[in-house]
């Protein structure tokens, strides 16, 4: 076991940050919570209070739509780009604690340029609020051909590491690429401020040690990756997301922008800074550790650069009497669990598959956000961000020490780390003999899988997607003239496909608690036919840069969507914008008339989707279909839930309780969808008439959660009785569909504090359950104290349930808008509750038939 260095509890909050006021001329230390994630476990954006996700629809509009310029890597350094100005903006909430609000960067860039000839400003995307992302390189100039010739090296270092590992020309010029990314947490501000800092000078220093780091390194700065965040004073983007759990979806603008610079540049050592814990959180972390990592090669390095940042810091002279300022720590020599790198969510462990050898977060000491910053006074913010900022800067030099002094074992290691997947080696346990100067590893450091040969993906509208996904990750994909995409395992990247198409596992019995999920598998959740297999096919295969289309229209007659998929949902939702007459079988398709056959081409090509042949009608009132209408939904829901919502077309009007109680016009909308923020016993009397008005009269409710439960009952729309699972739990289970809600579902789903029902009333339906036995496939979840809450006490039990006036789900369809399989259990929903009395409802509780029959 591990030796702990000072006791410490198991959990992210380590160690109590030390809260300074000024009273008398004296300083007074008391204590105060320090981490930005109060729980080992933080959950996506649920909403405190009465409040709920008001993100605005441009928002969505902006992540969905936005793509990641690309510079091309052949362009010689410096690159210069003017920046134009942004419009001052006096509310921007840096400048209270005295740094760099948004509005001065570009004017700061610019001026950093015209140092010399080391500096070089590219905007490397746009924010969901519409803010421009900065990346600033600072190396030795470069001509055109010597740019193509560092590009040529990276591609070798990547697609033949075999060759790469006895490259001198490698060996000798290949310049190591650090990447330094700040402010992914808009209210952790301090990095920004320290990097503009740095830059300034290495433009202009002229010893030694600085040109000959320039001179054989790239140094990339993501200058704020949440400027949305930064302005606002807020954890999350315009659109509510934390982008530091959004690494592995990469729904919003920001983290595909970070993925492009993880895969464009390659960096061999990447730094991820955050606040607050005291003093100074500096990762490698505890158990467990991520199974797909190349994790001796990772630890090893990460360890160092751990120790030189240690003594920077410390080195600094802060001192708890003097200044609230604690000594570093290291989780994984300083603490038994709780801050785990499992998740590859996360920016460094993201990284780490990308070709980063060495990746930390680094969290700074002394908060100054959230209560602090609405608290305390502006002068003592302004001495603890100072601090930070110091404390930052010193992190920051130090890694460009280490990755100076260790520029030829870094790019052997990550060329050791492409060589193994492309051969197809084993992983190499970590322990003494194999990670020598790390002490303390134990067996409860030692994670490590068997790969398959290779993977198939189906080749629909769920497999396309998946494959453009995979894509954009740099993972290799092959496909023959026809048949399945397949995924050869024996590729450079094979820790990050493995990562994403895996089940995961169940390691409830390895820790007691988690920092955030557990499990992820898009070969679950994502809606894919994919499967793992154990060679690979016989056919020639061809590599890939896109998906083929999946859209296909039939040449003649009525036309079927499945709407097992959520971006047939967001086709279906265009068509009935337009006016298209859309009717709804009783399998839960929606029949298009051949009448609408050139719109409904056109919504198969953007949505890239597939309407087939029917004999069902499209026209007229016969009994085999029910007229559809466009849904308008009041959602009192998480962030996370309302950008999937929007995802699938959904017209989306946030409401809370607050809405709720100032006068909500409930003329706007057809269906409400409640998860968070919406309490009954708070709304006053007459936002409590109005929603039951609502309910009463042609409109139903989709709930999810305890609290979509709870206003189930209170409003007497459904009998059945909600029991909460351990709230940290989290993961991919299995579960059985039974009801028209589930049809065509994957037979998984993720659940965060997971929920099922019980007590259910005669007129309640059963639309999913739980699988007996041991439902959770891969994640996190173990029973109580008392033994209850565990996977144990769900299993068999409804997951999913409905009656005449609603929907409610114990599981997490929309989490994160990760699970992309399972959106459409809501669009279904949606679709149900909104047609409750009017005589158009036919997917609740007509005949379902089986999925085989809806395909």
């Amino acid at each position: 076991m591990r030796t702990i260095a000072r006791a410490v509890p198991p959990r992210p909050v380590l160690i109590a940050a030390v809260a300074l006021t000024t009273a008398a001329g004296s300083l007074l230390l008391s204590p105060r919570v320090a981490g930005a994630d109060p729980r080992p476990a933080t959950r996506e954006g649920s909403a405190p209070g009465r409040s709920a996700a008001r993100a605005p629809a441009a928002a969505a509009r902006r992540a969905l739509t936005a793509t990641v310029p690309r510079t091309d890597p052949h362009l010689g350094y410096p690159r210069r780009q003017v920046l134009s100005p942004d419009p001052a903006n006096p509310a921007d909430t840096s400048l209270k604690l005295g740094l760099t609000p948004y509005d001065a960067l570009a004017p700061r860039l610019n001026a950093l340029q015209r140092l010399g000839d080391r500096v070089s400003v590219e905007v490397a995307g746009v924010s969901a609020g519409g803010h421009r992302l900065y990346l600033v390189t600072v190396t030795a100039p470069e001509t055109a051909d010597q740019a193509t010739a560092q590009e040529r090296m990276r591609e070798l270092i990547e697609n033949a590491p075999a060759t790469a590992a006895k490259s001198r020309e490698i060996k000798a010029g290949y310049k190591t690429p650090v990447l330094f990314d700040n402010n992914i947490h808009g209210d952790e501000r301090e990095g920004t401020d320290a990097s503009l800092d740095l830059i300034s000078q290495l433009a202009t220093s002229n010893d030694a040690q600085t040109k000959d780091l320039l001179a054989h390194s790239r140094l990339y700065f993501n200058i704020t990756a949440n400027p949305d965040g930064r302005i606002a004073g807020t954890r999350t983007n315009a659109n509510g997301f934390d982008l530091n759990r959004d690494l592995i979806t990469a729904s919003q603008p920001e983290t595909r922008a970070i993925r492009a610079l993880t895969i464009d540049k390659q960096p061999a050592v990447l730094l991820d800074l955050h606040g607050y814990v005291n003093g100074t959180l500096i990762e490698p972390t505890t158990p467990p550790h991520g199974e797909n990592y190349e994790y001796d090669l990772f630890l090893k390095n990460t360890y160092a650069n751990a120790l030189g940042m240690e003594s920077a810091v410390n080195g600094l002279g802060y001192t708890p009497a003097k200044d609230g300022v604690e000594p570093v720590h290291i989780p994984f020599r300083d603490q038994a669990e709780g801050w785990d790198d499992w998740p590859p969510v996360f920016t460094p462990q993201y990284a780490a598959f990308q070709g980063a050898v060495a990746a930390h977060t680094v969290e700074i000491p002394l908060q100054v956000n959230n209560s602090a910053y609405d608290t305390l006074p502006t002068t003592e913010l302004r001495r603890r961000a100072a601090i930070n900022v110091a404390v930052a800067g010193a992190a920051m030099r130090a890694t460009l020490n280490f990755a100076r002094s260790h520029r030829t074992s870094l790019i052997a290691d990550q060329i050791e780390m492409f060589r193994r997947g492309a051969a197809g080696a084993e992983q190499i346990p970590v322990s003494a003999r194999t990670v020598p100067g790390v002490p303390g590893i134990g067996p409860e450091d030692v994670y490590t899988t068997e790969f398959p040969r290779a993977y198939t993906i189906g080749a629909d509208t769920a497999g396309a997607r998946l494959v453009a996904h995979l894509l954009a990750n740099d993972v290799r994909v092959l496909r023959a003239a026809t048949g399945p995409y397949v995924i050869d395992m024996h590729q450079p990247k094979r820790g990050l496909a493995n990562a994403l198409l895996a089940d995961g596992r169940d390691i409830s019995d390895k820790v007691t608690a988690m920092y955030d999920i557990s499990a992820w598998s898009l070969g679950r959740l994502w809606g894919a036919k994919i499967k793992a297999v154990t060679t690979l096919p016989g056919s020639p295969l061809d590599a890939i840069t896109a998906p083929s289309p999946a859209a296909r229209v039939a040449p003649h007659g009525d036309l079927r969507l499945r709407l097992t998929d959520p971006a047939e949902f967001a086709a279906l939702n265009s068509l009935l914008r337009q006016g298209i007459p859309v009717r709804r079988a009783a399998d839960g398709s929606a029949i298009v008339p051949e009448s609408a056959r050139a719109k409904a081409t056109e919504a198969a090509g953007e949505y890239d989707v597939a309407l087939d042949a029917t004999p069902l009608t499209g026209t007229g009132t016969g009994t085999t279909t029910t007229a559809l209408h466009p849904v308008r939904v009041a959602a009192a829901v998480t962030a996370g839930e309302l950008f999937a919502l929007r995802e699938m077309g959904f017209d989306v009007t946030p409401v809370s309780t607050d809405i709720l109680n100032a006068g909500f016009d409930w003329s706007k909308a057809d269906v409400l969808f409640v998860s968070a923020g919406l309490d009954y016993d708070d709304l006053t009397p007459a936002a409590r008439t109005a929603l039951g008005t609502f309910l009463t009269t042609g409109h139903g409710l989709v709930g999810r959660g305890v609290t979509g439960a709870a206003l189930g009952s209170a409003a007497g729309l459904l009998t059945a009785t909600p029991v909460e699972g351990n709230e940290e739990a989290n993961g991919v289970v299995r579960v059985v569909n039974s009801g028209p809600v589930t049809l065509g579902a994957p037979a998984y789903g993720f659940v965060y504090a997971p929920v099922w029902f019980t007590e259910l009333g005669p007129t309640v339906r059963v639309e999913q359950s739980y699988a007996t036995g041991n439902p959770l496939l891969a994640g996190h979840w173990r029973a109580l104290d008392d033994g209850s809450g565990g996977p144990a006490a769900a299993a068999g039990r409804p997951s999913i349930v409905s009656g005449p006036h609603a929907v409610l789900f114990g599981t997490e369809p929309l989490f994160r808008d990760h699970p992309k399989g399972e959106l459409p259990q809501v669009g279904r929903a949606l679709f149900t509750m909104a047609h409750t009395y009017d005589g158009t409802r036919a997917m609740a509780h007509a005949s379902s038939g089986s999925v085989e029959e809806s395909r």
